[in-house]
């Protein structure tokens, strides 16, 4: 039996593998894809500094640090359950089974879908498989695209298909809907781009973005939407259809107005050999059911999450979470979360010798930190989010006690 098994091999899995190896702990990564990273691997942008973060090189110095320490890294392996062990976890995987004393699920996110008349077609695809294509495998998506769904993911990686050499013709929003919801609307989505205001090249958007209201922008949002980095924005557009024959010729669309009414009359069709999806994510977190975890649902976090405190414990036995299973937020949380995961289960299997409340208790200060100076933030009230999800961890764990 190994001390710990860590399923995703992303910033949070990594950062927890190094900082519980570091300690002595002798540690297995397992992930489904064929190389380490996770979500690092697509990333590519540039800091407030002028700073270039290329994900492919951060996620290298993850995985030559792990394998340093002695890290065993297991990719391209699937795990299919977990069973609760007197002594530990058990891990049934695609290649083989894993005992350990420790379990840290750092899954990660899922895009959400948006099902839009002709997302069937050759040439649709969600935000994040285009981001792959174009950071991971260099391979443009299409020449000319249009993405639907305005969001801090949609805008953040539309940038990153620019400079893939790719044309975006715009992003617009999707058609008004019981399935899409708030995306649809342009004040809800309005508020998720003045979130992104500090990031604009204009002065004059950063300046807006901090004193403007969602309802009140939305209003004077432009029929023809502004540009960031040339790619024009449009709030107030809707995208009705995908069109084509065999595959992707174009959207059509329509004019709406500041509440999300569909414009009569203002039909047309915008030509593209490509289309981007952009719904959100959402904590990916089934193995954390099939385990047996509580869940919560908390929308500032993105869905339903694994109950679980500041140390990254869920409320079963030796089952830890890190990274976006908790909630939607930048890699350098994810990576800062999983160290805390990593040093409270060194902590917990006496691996951790001097100092060790000290240790974990920095480090839980230095995810706070970074959450706090998060280049992009997913959603609002993340950080009151996540301390009412602690006190519920507690409460919970009153609750079984007094039972």
């Amino acid at each position: 039996m190994i001390d710990l098994v860590v399923v995703g091999a992303g910033p949070a899995g990594l950062g927890a593998a190094i900082a519980a190896a570091e300690n002595g702990l002798k540690v297995c990564v397992l992930d489904e894809f064929v190389k380490p990273g996770g979500r690092l691997l697509g990333q590519l942008h540039e800091e407030p500094d002028g700073k270039w973060v290329n994900g492919i090189e951060e996620a290298q110095k993850l995985h030559s640090r792990a394998i340093e320490l002695g890290v065993n890294i297991l990719c391209g392996v699937s795990v299919y359950d977990l069973i609760k062990l007197p002594t530990g976890w058990c891990v049934y995987t695609t290649n083989k089974t894993i005992e350990s004393k420790c379990l840290l699920l750092a899954t990660g996110a899922s895009e959400t879908p948006l099902p839009i008349p002709g997302w069937t077609l050759p040439g649709v695809m969600s935000i994040g498989a285009a981001q792959v294509m174009g950071n991971v495998h260099r391979v443009k998506p299409g020449e000319k695209g249009i993405i639907i769904g305005v969001n801090v993911l949609s805008v953040a990686i539309a940038r990153e298909l620019q400079l893939c050499g790719v044309h975006i013709e715009n992003i617009l929003l999707p058609k008004p809907g019981i399935t899409s919801g708030d995306s649809a609307n342009p004040e809800k989505m309005m508020e998720s781009l003045l979130r992104l205001a500090h990031l604009a090249p204009s002065p004059l958007i950063r300046f807006g973005g901090k004193w403007v209201s969602p309802k009140l922008g939305a209003r004077l949002f432009p029929k023809n939407g502004f540009k960031m980095w040339g790619i024009p924005i449009q709030l107030r557009k809707t995208a009705l259809e995908i069109v084509g024959e065999k595959q992707v010729e174009g959207v059509r669309i329509a004019d709406i107005s500041a509440t999300g009414e569909i414009v009569p009359g203002t039909e047309k069709v915008i030509d593209a050999d490509f289309v981007c999806i952009a719904g959100g994510l959402t904590p990916m977190s089934e193995l954390a059911a099939v385990a047996g975890c509580s869940f919560s649902y908390v929308p500032e976090l993105g869905g339903h999450v694994p109950l679980h405190n500041e140390y990254m414990q869920t409320n079963l036995g030796g089952l830890y979470v890190a990274g976006n299973i908790t909630g939607i937020e930048s890699a350098k949380v994810a990576r800062a979360q999983g160290k805390v995961a990593g040093l409270s289960i060194a902590r917990e299997l006496n691996a951790l010798k001097d100092h060790a409340d000290e240790k974990v208790s920095e480090a839980i200060a230095q995810t706070i930190e970074t959450r706090r100076n998060a280049l992009i933030q997913f959603q609002p009230g993340i950080e009151e989010a996540r301390t009412e999800l602690h006190y519920k961890f507690y409460e919970s764990a009153e609750k079984r006690i007094s039972i």
